[in-house]
C-alpha cells in the first residue's frame, strides 16, 4: 500500500471501519432500545393484570413469576444497550484518533504518532468488545424471552405442546 502522503484516500480508508462499525452499533441500539419498549409494555400488561386477580390465587403467582422474568429481561436488555452506546463513542473516538494519527503522519512531528495509533487501536478493541459481549448478553434475553412465550402458551393452551 502507498503512503499516506501519496495516496489521498489514506485517510479516508482509515475512517471506513470504524465508521462502518459505528452504524452497525447504532443499528444495534436501535433494535434494542425497541425491545426494551416490548419488555416495558408486556411488564405494564402483566402489572395491570396483577392488580386485578386475588392475592391468593394461582395466577396472581404466575404473574408474580412472570414479572420477576420481565425484570431479569430488562436488566439484561439494558445492559447490552449501555455495551452498544460505548461502542459507538469509541468507534467515533477511533474514527476521529485515526484522522490525527492520518494528520500527524503526513506531517512533520512524528513524536506523537505512536501514542495516537495505540490509543485509537484501544478505542477500536473496546469498541468491538462492547458490540462482542453486548450480542451475547441480547442471546441470553433472546432464550429468556422464548421461554417466557412458551410458558404463556402452555398456561393460555394447556394442550399445545412446544417445539
Amino acid at each position: 500500500m502507498a503512503p499516506s502522503g501519496e495516496n489521498p484516500f489514506a485517510a479516508l480508508t482509515t475512517v471506513v471501519a470504524p465508521a462502518i462499525l459505528t452504524n452497525a452499533s447504532s443499528v444495534l441500539c436501535l433494535g434494542t432500545a425497541n425491545r426494551l419498549a416490548r419488555i416495558v409494555d408486556r411488564t405494564r400488561v402483566v402489572s395491570a393484570e396483577l392488580a386485578r386477580v386475588a392475592p391468593n390465587a394461582k395466577s396472581c403467582v404466575v404473574c408474580r413469576r412472570q414479572l420477576e422474568a420481565l425484570r431479569t429481561r430488562w436488566t439484561l436488555v439494558l445492559r447490552a444497550l449501555k455495551l452498544f452506546y460505548m461502542s459507538i463513542g469509541s468507534f467515533a473516538a477511533a474514527t476521529l484518533i485515526s484522522l490525527f494519527g492520518t494528520v500527524f503522519a503526513t506531517s512533520g512531528p512524528h513524536l506523537p504518532f505512536p501514542f495516537i495509533a495505540l490509543f485509537g487501536l484501544v478505542c477500536g478493541t473496546l469498541g468491538v468488545a462492547g458490540l462482542v459481549f453486548g450480542c451475547s448478553i441480547m442471546v441470553q434475553e433472546t432464550r429468556l424471552g422464548l421461554q417466557n412465550l412458551e410458558e404463556e402458551a402452555r398456561l393460555t393452551a394447556p394442550g399445545v405442546e412446544s417445539t
